[in-house]
């Protein structure tokens, strides 16, 4: 319950910046070209704070936050006495109103570079992108891919942690190959071709590099145990700290992996584990306990395993300075930006099925999640949802800011605004497709859930 509640108030405060920022971005351009502002409201519904300016402009904050918007005086919608007439948006030229529409998608490009400037000034700690194991059969393992090794690039972009990793291969999904060199233990270099011609995202969620069969590198997990909990089935039975775990039931124990799935599948069940103690041998009875995962009962024990430090060599923290931190910040927002652009392409084509789409329930778990992480983890969520929501708000669909400024690129070719019932007709269209998405992204989200 705590983590829902948590998740919510994440998703409540991610939604409401994205959406004043994108309001303010229509709000602040209307006022420098002159158009009289009604309405500044961050939700929808039933306004639960409100306050009116010397101006006029109502200020308020709707019961609902899954949205917000910005109402201009305008005189296809409003009564508009003779003398504001010259207020009102639609008596402003094309590119007047082009640049009030477009200032909202804007802002949230100007948001994104904010938050990657301040995450970078902060310090990101990161970890390089050490390719650990490769899958067996996987794409990566076709190729030939060797380990250890870092990815230093991916189609010649250069990668310094998993994130990179991952959008770079984002980005050449639907390409016949794409090109990963990697530097071993001896600083030699290899390029490697992957072949993805087949290779098609899934409703998953998991990482590409993971998809293509490359396991980031993990610390040693030894059989030695670092911990046993009060009051749990291996405390009961006389397991201790140090112990090591060499047989399951008279099943010799190879790995940490192993040993986790034995007990997992013997959930209630009295089995016998033998420990290594000071250089002796102990079989001791143990009754597991069990827990609902899922609807599935899964046994515990109540115990961790010794996990080797990270290398301090595959460690360090992105942090720059002022200048170089504005740069980084408007270079990643650029690289979201295209990928954001290549994606919705694939999505179009079937490059990328629309499982993939997420709605606000995976929205509200990434901010949740980031935003537990800590303040630097949410920055860059944050960043990557604001372009997202920049970039389809320019998909020329109508009732998208995008649509808008089709019919006023439209409207400046031929010298005339296209027809109120064309445009009606359009909006409807639209509007059908835009909840159909929704829809399809909002059903994803409930099948991940139950899965």
């Amino acid at each position: 319950m705590g983590s829902i509640v948590w998740s919510l108030g994440a998703f409540i405060v991610t939604l409401g910046i994205l959406v004043t920022f994108h309001e303010f971005g229509h709000f602040w351009v209307a006022r420098r070209c002159g158009v009289k502002v009604l309405t500044f409201s961050v939700g929808f519904g039933k306004p639960i704070w409100k306050r009116v300016a010397r101006d006029g402009t109502v200020y308020q904050v709707g019961l609902i936050p899954l949205g917000g918007y910005v109402r201009m005086l305008d005189e296809r919608v409003d009564t508009v006495a003779p003398a504001d007439r010259a207020l009102s948006f639609n008596s402003k030229t094309v590119a007047q109103r082009a640049a009030i529409v477009a200032a909202g998608p804007i802002a949230n490009f100007v948001l994104a570079i904010a938050v990657l400037w301040a995450m970078f000034l902060i310090g990101v700690p990161s970890v390089k992108p050490i390719i650990g194991e490769v899958a067996p059969n996987s794409i990566a393992a076709q190729a030939g891919v060797q380990t250890p090794s870092e990815i230093i690039a991916v189609n010649n972009s250069t990668t310094e942690d998993w994130q990179q990793v991952n959008l770079h291969l984002a980005a050449a999904l639907g390409n016949d190959v794409v090109t990963v060199q990697t530097r071993d233990t001896n600083n030699r270099l290899r390029d490697y071709q992957l072949d993805i011609r087949t290779w098609r995202l899934d409703d998953k969620q998991q990482p590409m590099f993971v998809a293509l069969g490359m396991q980031p590198f993990q610390p040693q997990v030894s059989l030695v145990l670092s911990y046993v909990a009060e009051n749990s089935p291996a405390a009961a039975a006389g397991i201790q700290v140090n112990d090591k775990i060499i047989a399951f039931d008279g099943t010799p124990i190879t790995d940490w992996p192993q040993t986790r799935d034995l007990i997992m599948q013997a959930a209630g069940e009295s089995v016998e584990i033998t420990v290594e103690r000071a250089g002796e041998m102990r079989t001791l009875e143990v009754t597991l306990g069990q827990r609902e995962v899922n609807e599935q009962q899964i046994g515990f024990l109540g115990v961790e395993p010794t996990v080797a430090p990270y290398p301090d060599e595959y460690r360090f923290t992105q942090q720059f300075g002022l200048i170089e931190g504005f740069t980084q910040g408007v270079h990643r927002t650029w690289e979201l930006m295209v990928l954001s652009v290549k994606m919705i392409g694939k999505l179009l084509t079937g490059t990328v099925s629309v499982s993939n789409l997420s709605g606000p329930v995976a929205i509200a778990e990434g901010a949740g999640a980031t935003a537990s992480y800590g303040l630097v983890y949410f920055l860059g969520f944050l960043a990557l949802i604001s372009v997202n929501l920049g970039i389809i708000n320019l998909v020329p669909l109508p009732i998208l800011d995008g649509g808008h400024l089709a019919f006023l690129a439209i409207e400046g070719a031929r010298g005339k605004p296209v027809s109120d019932g064309v445009q009606e007709v359009c909006y409807r269209i639209g509007g059908i497709l835009i909840f159909a998405l929704m829809a399809i992204a909002i059903s994803n989200d409930i099948l991940r859930l139950s899965q």
